[in-house]
């Protein structure tokens, strides 16, 4: 495979998983907010909200990793800790942005950059989990 291919599909590995970790997320919280579990946007979310909007996220998290990995035209890992480099990034970038606003408890941004290279360290675990069982079912 030539090189410029190879660097189109790197980038659109990791552009895809981006693209699927906010929007699934964003239509999550839509979703929370139309049938009341959150609050109006004006009103801050209490900590049961806040675990239930990290947990989603977490599980989101993971699964744009896994699709980064398996878009990967090689090193998946590599790929998805990229995708998490990126997340922990704009995570940093939303907790400096919303420290003062009293948008929910102050743990709930911080998780966001904390978990970030975690739960894709476990979506491109778990694409190579499904590469090898398929490697030995053949």
């Amino acid at each position: 495979m030539d090189r410029p291919a190879t660097k189109r599909q790197s980038v659109w590995a990791i552009v895809a998983g981006v693209l699927v970790i906010v929007g699934v997320t964003t239509v999550v919280d839509v979703i929370l907010h139309a049938v009341h579990f959150y609050p109006p946007l004006d009103q801050p979310i209490d900590s049961a909200q806040a675990v239930v909007g990290t947990s989603y996220r977490i599980v989101i998290g993971a699964a744009g990793a896994w699709l980064t990995a398996r878009l990967a035209p090689d090193r998946p890992m590599t790929h998805a800790l990229i995708l998490g480099g990126i997340g922990t990034a704009l995570g940093l970038l939303g907790l400096i942005a919303t420290w003062q606003l009293a948008l929910g408890p102050r743990w709930y941004p911080i998780a966001h950059v904390v978990l970030a290279m975690p739960e894709v360290w476990a979506g491109a675990k778990i694409h190579e989990y499904f590469v090898v069982l398929r490697n030995e079912a053949v």
